[in-house]
Formats: C-alpha cells, structure tokens, sequence
C-alpha cells in the first residue's frame, strides 16, 4: 500500500532535496471532468499547515555522485547534481503534516521503515514499514519491530533489532491545532557496513592494471609489489576487512543503540492567538567504531547530540532555523586525532602500504602498523587512499509563497557524520570515481509552512460538501449477464410479494 510502502531512499533523496519545497508530497488533485461539479475538497478556514521532518539513521552509498538525476522537465538532468550508484538506508523517521492534503488520511502520516535500496536513483517498495495516519485522530501510538527482510546486500552491510514507533493526530473540528500531530521515531540496536569495498578490485596483483600518472614505471612497479605483499586486495583495504575466518570486520560498526526522533506540531507565537509550525530531527548516538577489532580501530566519541528545528510563523522575519551542530572526537589506540565540529569540519586519516615490506603484510592506516605500533622513522609508504571523517554543514532556505495559501516556508538539511573512501592520486586504476563509498550517520532533514500570520486554531466545523453532480452523456453499455441478474432477483421477488399479499387478501370460496 502506498501509506506503508517504504519511502527508503527516496526518503532519503528527499531529505536531500531543496529543503524550501515545504509542501508534503501527497496525491495530485485530478482535474475536474465536470466543470459544473463540486470542488475537490472543501476549503476550511482554521488550521492551515504544513510541515515534515525526517531523519535517517545510517545511509550507505556506493560510486556518490556517479549517476545522473532523472527529470521530466527537459534539460533539467544536466543542472541537478549527480547521485549515487547505489544507496542503502536505515531506521528512516518521517512526521508529514499537510493540511492541503486531497485524500483526508493524507493530512498526517507518522512512519517508520527498516530501510531500502535505491539504484541510480530509483527505488523499489519494500515491505516492513511501520505508519500511522490521520484523520481519523489516534489516542495511542503504534509500535512494533521493523526489521529489514534479508537481502543480497547482507554480506555488505548488517543491521540488528530495529524498532519503531508512529503516532498521527488530527481533530475534526480543530484540524492539526492538537499540539504534537506527527511523531514517529527510530532505534537501531547495532549496524556494521562495508565489510568490503566493491569499487576496488580485489586480487592484490595489480600488474598490468596499476599506472600511477604521478609516478615513473620504477616506482609503479615498487607500488605493485608492495602490494602483492600484502593479505588482501584493495577491495578489503589490504586484508583489513578480511577478518578472522567466517567473521568479517566492517569499515564503520555501531556497538550502541542509535536513535532518530521526527515531529511536527504547532507551537504559540509571542504576542499572537495563533500558531507556528515547527519540525524537529533529532538523533542520539554514543560513539562509532571504524576498523573495530583490527589494531587500526577509531572510536568517533559523540560529545554533543545534533537537533534540527525549523519553525515557520508565515512571516519571514519570525520564522528561525535552529541547530545543534554535532561535537565528535576522534580516537586512536588511546590518542585524540582530532575533534569534528562547526569549526574544524573535516579529518582524514590516510591509507597507504609500506615500500619495504614488513613482516605484518597489512597496510598502514592513520600512522599505525599491522601490529598497533607507531609508523618508525625512516620506513617510506604511499598514500594510495584516505578515510575522510566530516560534519556536513548546515544548510537551509527559505521563501515567500502563494500555493496553496499565500504564507513562507522555510527548511534546512544536516548530517551527523559523513564516512567516504577516497583515492588519491598515487591510486593508478582506471576509471576510479571522486569517491570510492559513502556511509552518512543521521542524515537530518526538517521544513515547515505556515499562513501569514500563524496557524489560525479555533473550533470550525466541517462544512458539508455539494450534491454530487447527475451523471451526463450516455451510460456504458451492459458487457455481462450478471448486470442483468440483480434486476431480475429482485424483480422476481417482488412480484412473488405481491401474489402472496393478494392470495392472502381475497375471500375463499366454499367448495359446494
């Protein structure tokens, strides 16, 4: 069903769509065949709003900014910016709020979905969705396990116990004006992703292939044997991600619960009887492990929680964008490498292999060797990849709007963490894109709309709709005997009736 299909990654592609489209996607009003019919909907004069806010829990992207962005409108794929090969989501939060909505159990709907696939931009439906609409209101929330079914994509990226909780709220006289109207939330016990890295090949015999553009043929040639040296191919930085026997390492590993919140609700303006849509992200995370249980392993400790809240009072002057940037510190074998704030958004910890082969035949990885020591003086490498660890920065935008009610709607987008496997140019392959993989913690997205003025809020009952307009022109034909079959059954019946009241209503006559 089209309430609990997965919005997956398109969920996500959304959240990372111009955050001023504040009007929810609901179903198109159809045109009238009739001119001289009823309106679609009945326009109500209180309680004007809309707002969403939309949180993922964990985005894994394969080839970013590979494949181009379809369009319908000619011209436009050229202009937008590129998205992933592949994209997997998951814990999505969704709180929609649209008063404008055609089909009335449109105006709220709370969900939340286990994850989804989209590649190169599209996504199918999948099962598992949790969701919530409204009208008609819900005095409780719905919760439950939302687990994501199993997929091919298992062996790349494994999510554990995954709950969700939805609550949609509406009032038949008062309309959204109830406080909270769309909550939904998230919480992922445990994620481990990229155990591999397809984009890179995985043998370690790169003859042939390997043409640095940087580097002379000897020293190519001192690249590949290094490489021949080490456990694994590149596809496993190295046999880093190889693992002992069964048991894979994964590039990133969630060892504690992680949590997203979405809501929308009205909240008061200072000095006015009405009300402003606000929209709230939120996440929770203790810390992220990268390269866990392998001598290179990174904690990324969660100082500060990132909240996202948008409120729209209808006036540009009023309506505000607050956040909570995300304070992370970077660990490694017990030394801080750096913090990632507002300030200092980004850190890269590079990838290189070691050109006098040492008896630990793995890469070095952030200064550290196979064994958890210190890179010694004098030991030469090459920097053949980086692991960059970056805050994505607020950003937001706002504008005056008409449709469907005249008003300003403002939004804004952020993310937690941002995980990518970038080459370098010592990384002498082929056709190598800008980034290798992408994996976004708490992609965070929030918008809201409301009238000039303020949501007006005040008891307005429901207006009752026109006749329905005569049907015009000529009937369909008749196509089946069963058309007819109803007819005669009762028409049969009735005349049945009717003998048994006249037989019951005329004198008997005496048998002489």
């Amino acid at each position: 069903m089209r309430l609990v299909a997965l919005p997956g990654v398109v969920g996500l592609l959304v959240l990372c769509a111009g955050p001023a489209a504040a009007q929810v996607p609901t179903t198109p009003v159809p045109p009238l065949v009739d001119p001289s019919g009823p309106p679609a909907a009945v326009p109500v004069g209180t309680g004007r709003a809309v707002g969403d806010a939309g949180t993922g829990l964990a985005v894994i992207r394969l080839l970013p900014n590979s494949a181009p962005t379809r369009s319908i409108i000619p011209g436009a794929e050229d202009k937008l910016p590129k998205q992933a090969g592949v994209e997997v989501g998951f814990g999505l939060a969704s709180a929609q709020v649209n008063s404008e909505a055609y089909l009335s159990f449109e105006k709220v709907i709370a969900q939340a979905s286990p994850g989804g696939i989209a590649v190169q931009g599209a996504s199918p439906q999948t099962p598992g969705a949790l969701a919530q609409t409204a009208p008609p209101g819900n005095q409780q929330p719905r919760a439950g396990g939302i687990n994501p079914p199993s997929t091919p994509l298992d062996t790349m990226v494994k999510a554990g116990l995954l709950n969700g909780q939805v609550h949609a709220q509406w009032s038949d006289t008062l309309g959204p004006c109830v406080g909270t109207i769309a909550d939904s939330s998230t919480e992922l016990a445990s994620l481990s992703a990229l155990n591999a890295i397809p984009t890179l090949p995985s043998t370690p015999d790169l003859t042939g292939v390997f043409d640095a553009p940087n580097l002379d043929p000897a020293a190519d040639q001192a690249v590949i044997d290094g490489l021949k040296n080490l456990t694994g191919g590149l596809s496993t930085l190295g046999g880093v991600l190889s693992g002992q026997g069964s048991t894979k390492t994964a590039l990133l590993s969630l060892p504690n619960t992680l949590s997203a919140r979405s809501v929308v609700r009205l909240v008061d303006i200072p000095g006015s009887p009405n009300k402003a849509v606000e929209s709230t992200s939120t996440m929770q995370v203790a810390a992220v492990k990268l390269l866990a249980g392998t001598p290179f392993e990174l904690s990324v400790n969660v100082v500060s929680q990132p909240t996202l809240v948008v409120t729209s009072t209808g006036d540009k002057a009023t309506s505000t964008v607050k956040y909570t940037a995300p304070v992370l510190e970077v660990v490694q074998g017990g030394k801080s490498l750096g913090r990632l704030d507002a300030a200092n958004p980004k850190l890269d910890v590079p990838i290189g292999i070691p050109l006098q082969n040492p008896a630990e035949k793995l890469p070095i990885i952030g200064g550290l060797l196979g064994n958890g020591q210190a890179l010694p003086a004098g030991l030469s490498k090459l920097d053949l990849g980086v692991l960059r660890l970056s805050v994505a920065g607020l950003n937001q935008k706002g504008e005056d709007s008409t449709q469907p009610f005249k008003g300003y709607q403002l939004g804004a987008t952020a993310r937690l963490l941002d995980l990518q496997v970038l080459p370098t140019d010592a990384l002498g392959l082929p056709n190598l894109p800008s980034a290798l993989a992408q994996i976004s913690l708490g992609e965070q997205v929030a918008r809201a709309y409301a009238p000039t003025g303020g949501v007006i809020c005040g008891a307005s009952p429901t207006a009752p709709l026109p006749p329905a307009p005569q049907p015009k022109g000529p009937q369909l034909a008749y196509t089946n005997a069963a058309y007819h079959s109803v007819p005669i059954f009762w028409s049969g019946t009735g005349m049945l009736l009717i003998g048994v009241i006249l037989v019951a209503a005329l004198p008997r006559r005496k048998r002489v």
